[in-house]
C-alpha cells in the first residue's frame, strides 16, 4: 500500500468511529491528567513547605555563648557558590532607647554588622546607613523608611522597616532598634547564617567565627525559629517523595491501554493481512492511529498540567511541570510502545481462531 493509501484509511477509522478514537483518548487524558496532576500536586506541597520555611527563618542557624568575630561572621555569606544562596551577620546588646515622644518608655536595642541588616532585610543592597525597626514598632511610633528618629541621645534616620512575625522565630527583634555598625567594631555575642539549601558544613562555619582564647568553650549552635524540624532535608523529602513512582504508573497503564486498542480489532487486523496487506502497511497504520489520539490526548494533559503548575507554584512553576509532565509522556510511550508491539504479534494464520472467538 502506498503511503497516502495507510493515511486515509488510518483517518477513516478515527472519523468513522472505528478506532473507538474518543474514548482511547479520554482513557489517555484521564490517566495522564490525574496522575501527573497528584505529582504536581505533591511537588507543591514539598515547596510550599520550603516556602514556608525560608519565610519563618527556619533555615537560620546561630552560635550563642560565645565571642564572634564581627567581620568573620559577615564573611560566612561567601560561601554562596552558585548552588546555595547565603546570608550572616553578628549581633549584640545594645543600650536601652527612649524616645523623646515617650520620655518614660525605653526600648531595647541590638549592635549589629551590616550582614544582619542584609539577612533581616533579605536584600543584599540594603541600607546600613541608619536604625532598622520592626514593622510593630513602625506602626506605634508612626516611623517610615528616611524618618527622623529623636532619642534623649540625638536623632537619627530610619534607614529601614522590617517584618519580624511571632511564628516561633526569636522574639528578640520583634520590638527593639536594630542600629547597624562596623563589622570591626570589638566583638558580639551571637552570628546568624542563613543558607539554602541547608549544608551540613553550617556548624563548623559558625564555630570558626569565635574569637580564639576567649572562652567560649560553652558556645554552641542553635535554631533561631525552633518550632521547625532541625532535621530537614529539602532534597531528600523531594527524591523520596511518594508519587516519585508516577511515570511508572503511568507507563504501565499505557500499555494496557494500547494493548487493548489493537486487540479488540485483533479479527479485523488479521483480516487485513490475509487480503494482502502488508505488515508493515498494518503498523504504519496502528501507529498513525495511535498517535492521532494518544499524542493528542498527552498534549491536551501537559497544558492541563501547565496551567495548574503556573497558577498553584509558590516559586518555580517550571520545575513542578517538570516533574508533573512525566507521567502524561509515559502513558503516551506505553501506548505507542505496546500498541505497535500488540500489533506485531498478530498474524494472517490466526484470523481463524480470532474468528471462532468473536
Amino acid at each position: 500500500m502506498r503511503l497516502g493509501s495507510v493515511l486515509s484509511e488510518a483517518l477513516r477509522n478515527i472519523g468513522s468511529g472505528v478506532s473507538r478514537a474518543f474514548v482511547m483518548f479520554l482513557a489517555v487524558l484521564l490517566s495522564g491528567t490525574l496522575l501527573g496532576g497528584y505529582e504536581a500536586m505533591n511537588v507543591i506541597g514539598l515547596e510550599s513547605e520550603a516556602v514556608q520555611r525560608i519565610n519563618a527563618d527556619a533555615d537560620v542557624n546561630a552560635i550563642v555563648g560565645g565571642t564572634v568575630d564581627g567581620d568573620a561572621c559577615d564573611r560566612l555569606a561567601d560561601t554562596d557558590d552558585g548552588t546555595m544562596s547565603a546570608s550572616s551577620g553578628a549581633m549584640r546588646s545594645g543600650r536601652q532607647i527612649v524616645l523623646l515622644a515617650t520620655p518614660g518608655k525605653d526600648i531595647s536595642s541590638y549592635d549589629v554588622t551590616p550582614g544582619m541588616i542584609r539577612l533581616i532585610a533579605g536584600n543584599a543592597k540594603a541600607d546600613v546607613s541608619g536604625v532598622w525597626v520592626p514593622r510593630d514598632v513602625a506602626k506605634d511610633f508612626g516611623l517610615a523608611v528616611g524618618s527622623a528618629l529623636q532619642t534623649r541621645e540625638g536623632t537619627t534616620r530610619v534607614a529601614g522597616v522590617f517584618d519580624w512575625p511571632n511564628d516561633g522565630r526569636d522574639t528578640r527583634f520583634a520590638y527593639a532598634f536594630i542600629v547597624p555598625v562596623s563589622a570591626s567594631a570589638s566583638t558580639f555575642d551571637e552570628c546568624w547564617v542563613k543558607q539554602w539549601p541547608a549544608s551540613g558544613q553550617t556548624e563548623s562555619l559558625l564555630y570558626s567565627t569565635l574569637v580564639a582564647g576567649s572562652g567560649s568553650s560553652n558556645a554552641g549552635v542553635t535554631q533561631v525559629n525552633k518550632s521547625f524540624d532541625s532535621h530537614y532535608d529539602a532534597r531528600s523529602s523531594y527524591l523520596n517523595r511518594p508519587t516519585r513512582w508516577m511515570p511508572y504508573l503511568g507507563l504501565a497503564i499505557g500499555v494496557l491501554i494500547g494493548v487493548f486498542s489493537v486487540r479488540r480489532r485483533r479479527l479485523e487486523y488479521a483480516g487485513a493481512l490475509h487480503s494482502g496487506q502488508s505488515k508493515g502497511a498494518q503498523l504504519l497504520g496502528i501507529g498513525v492511529e495511535t498517535v492521532a489520539w494518544a499524542g493528542l490526548a498527552a498534549l491536551s494533559s501537559c497544558a492541563l498540567l501547565t496551567a495548574y503548575a503556573v497558577r498553584m507554584s509558590q516559586s518555580d512553576w517550571m520545575a513542578v511541570l517538570a516533574a508533573a509532565v512525566r507521567t502524561p509522556l509515559a502513558v503516551f510511550s506505553g501506548v505507542m510502545v505496546a500498541s505497535l508491539f500488540a500489533g506485531l504479534l498478530i498474524r494472517e494464520s490466526q484470523l481463524f481462531r480470532f474468528f471462532k472467538k468473536r
